[in-house]
C-alpha cells in the first residue's frame, strides 16, 4: 500500500501533541523554550498550528527541536520521528491536481485508509462514479471549459486507483440515498448503475436507502468515516465553502452511531442490489 503523507502529518502532530502533554507543558512555555534555544523561527501560535495539523510540509529542525525540549533522547525513537517527519515531507500524486483538488487532504487520507464508510444523500460516491457521471456532475457544479472538467475527472478517475483489482486498497462500504440515483441524468443512468452492481465484491458493498424509509438521522446531510490501522478514524463531511475533518473521540461516536441507524434503515445488499437492477431501462 502506498504511503501518504496526509496521514503521516495527523501521525506526527498527534505524537507531538502527545509527547508535550505527558511533559505537562504548555504551549507557551515550549515555544519559549524553542525561542530561548534559538532552533528555528517559533512566531506565537506557531506550535498550535503544528499540533492542529496545519502544516504542509513539516520543519526537521522544529521536530528536532520540540523532542529536545521534550527529552526523547533515544536514538532509535529519534529515528522514527525523523523518518515520519521525511514521509511527512513527501508529495502525493494529488498535487499535481491541485487546481482541482486543492490540498488534496481527503484524497491523501483516502489513500491508506483501511476502511471507509460512506453516506451520500445527492450524488454517487466520488470512487463509485463513472468518467460520463464525473463529467455531469463537474458541469452541474457550474465548471464550463472543457480543459477544466476534464481536469476534475482525470483526478477523480485516478482516485479510483485505489479499488483497482489487485491493489491493497480500503474496504468499502456505501449508503446512496435513492435521491442520488434519480438525478443522475437519463442518457448515462444506466451505465451508471450497472457500474455500482459491477464494482461489488466481498471488500466493496453498496445498500440503497430508499425514500420510503422516510426520515432518517443523516437527513442533515452526506458523511464519510474513515478508519485506519495504526491511526484512530476521521469523519470528513463537506460544503460550499469547505471540507470538514472531525477527529474527535465523541463527534467520531455520534457519526458511527448515526452510520449504524442509516445503514438499519437501508435496503439490505441483495434487496439493494435488486433496487438498482430493477432502474435499469427495460
Amino acid at each position: 500500500m502506498a504511503k501518504s503523507s496526509t496521514l503521516r502529518r495527523r501521525r506526527l502532530s498527534r505524537r507531538l501533541r502527545e509527547l508535550r502533554e505527558a511533559k505537562g507543558l504548555t504551549a507557551t512555555r515550549v515555544t519559549a523554550e524553542a525561542r530561548k534555544r534559538g532552533k528555528g523561527k517559533w512566531s506565537r501560535g506557531k506550535l498550535t498550528r503544528i499540533e492542529n495539523n496545519e502544516w504542509v510540509r513539516p520543519s526537521v529542525t522544529d521536530v528536532e527541536a520540540l523532542l529536545d525540549i521534550y527529552g526523547v533522547t533515544d536514538p532509535e525513537e529519534r529515528q522514527a520521528y525523523a523518518t515520519l517527519t521525511k514521509e511527512a515531507r513527501n508529495t502525493g500524486w494529488w498535487v499535481g491536481y491541485s487546481d482541482v483538488l486543492g490540498k488534496g487532504a481527503y484524497v491523501g487520507l483516502e489513500l491508506e485508509a483501511a476502511s471507509i464508510r460512506t453516506y451520500e444523500a445527492l450524488v454517487v460516491p466520488g470512487l463509485l462514479q463513472t468518467e460520463a457521471y464525473a463529467r455531469a456532475i463537474t458541469r452541474g457544479h457550474g465548471v464550463t471549459n472543457d480543459a477544466d472538467i476534464e481536469r476534475y475527472v482525470e483526478a477523480r478517475m485516478a482516485r479510483k486507483q485505489i479499488l483497482a483489482p489487485g491493489a491493497s486498497g480500503p474496504q468499502v462500504w456505501a449508503i446512496i440515498d435513492e435521491a442520488a440515483l434519480r438525478k443522475i441524468p437519463e442518457n448515462i443512468r444506466d451505465e451508471q448503475i450497472r457500474y455500482l452492481l459491477d464494482v461489488q465484491r466481498p471488500t466493496l458493498r453498496v445498500q440503497i436507502l430508499p425514500d420510503a424509509a422516510g426520515l432518517h438521522p443523516a437527513t442533515a446531510g452526506s458523511f464519510a468515516i474513515l478508519d485506519f490501522q495504526d491511526d484512530p478514524p476521521v469523519v470528513y463531511r463537506e460544503d460550499v465553502m469547505a471540507q470538514l475533518f472531525y477527529e474527535d473521540p465523541v463527534e467520531i461516536a455520534h457519526c458511527e452511531m448515526v452510520y449504524r441507524h442509516v445503514q438499519a434503515a437501508a435496503l439490505s445488499v441483495p434487496d439493494s442490489r435488486a433496487f438498482l437492477e430493477n432502474m435499469l431501462t427495460k
